[in-house]
């Protein structure tokens, strides 16, 4: 029982490092939340963004390193 509890707080706290540095870079990424296939409606005193790509990329990140991380 304290093994899985372990094991979800190591994931939990590489989690969180990994978003913290993301935010940290995030400035230096330009091109990050502006791929092509991110959606962008704008109008007068209206703006939508729905980073779509984007979205899509940081799915099939996480799901990696969460599969490398059980095996």
């Amino acid at each position: 029982m304290t093994g899985g509890i372990g094991k979800l707080l190591i994931v939990a706290g590489i989690v969180l490092v990994a978003l913290g540095l993301l935010l940290q870079l995030g400035a230096r990424l330009p091109w990050l939340g502006r791929l092509p296939g991110d959606i962008v409606i704008e109008r007068e005193h209206f703006r939508f963004y729905f980073p779509l790509t984007t979205s899509i990329l940081i799915s099939v990140a996480l799901s990696l390193v969460l599969w490398l991380l059980r095996r």
